[in-house]
């Protein structure tokens, strides 16, 4: 037999065959005997060790694992670790489990894969700029396939977290405001990860994070509280993550914050009534990081063992890093205070994840050196990084067609602390990512344009004070035939614990720019950041305006291409950038309120110092060609509640040069009986045009698209007047209407 066979005392009693209709079913069924019946054999002790997950280490010597970590996983009382990966390290750590251990049950091993491995591409934030459902996916497909490669099982991620507030830095990890967007590209990246079977080698477990609602966290601060209603909850932050669980996600994470007074990781409601019993969820859930000792400081558990009673009788599964299901659960189980059989559920729901990855047939068919050597940066995994970074940049002003810039150009000046850097530029939660192997954008444009005089000026770091050379660089500006400013954040003020009170250009790059601009050189200013930020000054001063967040390993070949019209930008944004801290939360979904603005009437809904409007609003986003919509209409003026409702609009590319526009759709409501928002996007699509083509696009709508909760409960779709908006952003003013009956 196999060496790498998993050897168990009732081997029989684990490959029974389960008859059924379906070869899937056959599988699954054949699994959950397998499961039942290791179960039987596993001591209380064997069990929690399945339910405890830690960390691997790093130092400069490279990774390595804690003694106290090697002498559990030895005996049996670790059942997953996590930031190991290295076909070579991850076997050596597989063997310790399944050779010292008496059942042998093999590791699992998890890594924040979060925008790539190796190969790192645009943060989520900038990949759901693209609105490119396709892209997306294959981007997880291959981050997946590279983790794989390297021993990896499992990512944490996606992460569905709506977020609207973008002084929260982890809005840098989703997909933005709207939570139809949010849902499709949540559900996009699972496919990817997971691909067809979890099976096959190049496939990784995905985990939806965090559940839930914590990207509304207070104040924009990150492991704050959450305080809303529930239709709030199910209408609004709820949709992407159930879009994670329909596309088949094995997986779950819970998050940080409390919401509404009960922290998640011990939120019945949440994990088990939520979750698992309303939305099917059949897979694990895991904390956290030390989610589950939190619960002492959330003040909702007295102790060590309060703590893991309440998240584990919540419906928590695994206990990340904590090591409070190890100290206590056995202890928890002998007063009675647990039901054993709480136990015997969590670990059931992960050895069928760890035996849908193959793990039990052959526990190191991960850690495959071989692979490891071919499937790690490849052209193809580098261009398409490449691809979906063009696909990102989101053009946000462009003046007298200041872009592209013309090809046999002689001297071009690039101005500002993200010129020549690379560090910044795959951003946080970067995996294996080395950024070295980043190619900045000075590096692209003298790649792109190799006969022209390239001259490079920092002027001023990110942050600081120092503006020294600023004199320096605006002698570059002056000497040149163009100028590109590169500004931004770095890419830890941004991510995890990187909420920012103030979300304007960091250190000196304001004063910087204004010197630039002054000028009267053509200039492009460049925005790397992991946020909207506050840029009312450039967006009123600067010719030209690439939002370009960051976007991975080749961010300068992808820019450059841009730069020089190699590639036409089509990206919209994915959230709404405010004017002022001010208006924060402002998103393009708000209700009308009873008094609505008004110019004229003071005692309206809105500011004394700055107008309601953002800067720019959802889903805008420029080209260097021009669309006119035209000729929207509906199939009919009135729809029966079981109809599909049929919108056409015509489309028409009026510049000079071919491009791609998101046409999107968006709904209100008339009259309802509750307040709705003003709009609501409910369906969008790409579509390419030749210069002077015109094309009419169709929508499909179902009406149970456009209901909405009347109670936590209770979804319903009313009858009544319906508006529908097309256009290229939230703003769309082009408009039809229909009746619902």
């Amino acid at each position: 037999m196999n060496k790498f066979k998993i050897f168990l005392p009732v081997i029989a009693a684990l490959f029974i065959f389960v008859s059924c209709n379906t070869p899937a079913q056959v599988k699954t069924d054949e699994i959950a005997v397998k499961v039942d019946s290791l179960i039987e054999l596993m001591t209380i002790e064997e069990k929690i060790g399945q339910l405890t997950l830690y960390t691997s280490d790093m130092d400069q010597t490279g990774a390595f694992i804690r003694k106290e970590y090697e002498s559990d996983i030895k005996q049996g009382k670790v059942g997953a670790i996590f930031n190991a990966y290295g076909t070579d390290y991850t076997h050596r750590l597989q063997e310790m489990a399944v050779n010292n251990t008496r059942l042998r049950i093999p590791l699992l091993f998890g890594y924040d894969v979060i925008h790539g491995h190796r190969t790192i591409f645009p943060v989520p934030l900038a990949e759901a700029a693209s609105w490119n459902l396709e892209a997306i996916q294959n981007a997880s497909r291959i981050a997946a396939e590279e983790a794989a490669a390297e021993g990896l099982h499992w990512t944490f991620a996606p992460m569905a977290d709506i977020a609207r507030d973008p002084r929260w830095g982890r809005m840098v990890e989703g997909a933005g405001e709207d939570p139809f967007l949010g849902s499709v590209i949540a559900a996009a990246r699972v496919k990817g990860f997971q691909g067809e079977n979890l099976t096959d080698l190049n496939t990784v477990a995905a985990c939806i994070k965090h559940f839930a609602a914590y990207g509304a966290s207070q104040a924009g601060r990150d492991y704050h509280a959450v305080d809303m209603s529930e239709i709030m909850l199910r209408e609004v932050y709820l949709p992407p993550y159930k879009a994670a669980v329909d596309a088949g996600a094995v997986t779950a994470m819970t998050s940080f914050n409390d919401l509404n007074g009960v922290p998640a990781t011990s939120n019945h409601f949440l994990l088990t009534e939520l979750l698992r019993d309303e939305w099917g969820f059949d897979g694990f859930v895991v904390t956290d990081y030390t989610s589950i000792m939190e619960l002492l400081y959330h003040g909702v558990a007295a102790d060590t063992a309060h703590a893991a009673e309440l998240s584990l009788e919540a419906g928590v599964d695994m206990d990340m890093q904590s090591g409070f299901f190890q100290q206590s659960l056995a202890k928890l189980v002998a007063e009675k205070r647990i039901s054993e059989d709480l136990i015997n559920q969590a670990v059931s729901r992960i050895l069928t994840v760890k035996f849908e990855l193959g793990l039990f047939d052959d526990p190191y068919r991960y850690s495959d050196k071989e692979r490891e050597k071919n499937n790690i940066m490849r052209p193809d995994q580098l261009d398409a990084a490449r691809d979906m970074a063009r696909k990102s940049v989101v053009l946000l002003r462009n003046e007298e067609n200041t872009l592209p810039i013309d090809k046999n150009i002689k001297t071009i000046a690039v101005i500002g602390p993200m010129g020549s850097n690379q560090r910044d530029l795959i951003g946080s939660w970067s995996a294996a990512g080395d950024w070295t192997k980043a190619v900045s954008l000075v590096k692209g444009l003298e790649e792109r344009f190799p006969n022209a005089n390239i001259i490079v000026e920092e002027g001023c770091a990110i942050e600081g004070n120092d503006k020294s050379g600023f004199k320096r660089a605006e002698n570059a500006a002056k000497k040149a035939d163009f100028v590109i400013l590169a500004l931004g954040e770095a890419y830890w003020m941004s991510g995890e614990a990187a909420s920012r009170s103030e979300i304007s250009l960091p250190g000196a790059q304001q004063e910087l720019a204004e010197i630039i601009i002054n000028t009267g050189k053509p200039v492009a200013t460049i925005i790397m950041s992991g946020r909207p930020l506050t840029i009312n000054w450039l967006a009123e001063n600067s010719p030209a305006i690439l939002q370009a967040w960051f976007l991975g390993t080749q961010s300068g070949h992808a820019l450059a291409d841009i730069i020089s019209g190699d590639y036409n930008p089509s990206a919209k944004l994915p959230v709404t950038f405010p004017r002022n801290v001010g208006q924060i939360p402002i998103y393009y979904s708000m209700k009308n309120t009873g008094r609505p603005f008004d110019a004229n009437s003071k005692y309206t809904s809105k500011y004394l110092d700055v107008p309601n409007e953002p800067l720019y609003p959802f889903g805008f986003g420029l080209s260097y060609t021009t669309f006119t919509y035209d000729n929207l209409s509906v199939s009919k003026p009135t729809y029966a509640m079981n109809d599909s409702i049929k919108v056409s609009v015509e489309i028409s590319n009026t510049g000079k040069v071919a491009g791609e526009e998101i046409a999107q759709l968006y709904v209100k409501d008339h009259a309802a009986s509750m307040t709705r928002p003003v709009r609501e996007l409910k369906a969008f699509k790409r579509v390419w045009l030749e210069a002077g083509a015109t094309a009419i696009v169709h929508f499909s709508l179902h009406p149970n698209q456009i209901g909405f909760y009347l109670s936590e409960k209770e979804y319903v779709t009313e009858p009544g007047k319906f508006s529908i908006f097309v256009g290229g952003n939230s703003n769309a003013n082009l408009e039809t209407s229909f009746e619902l009956k």
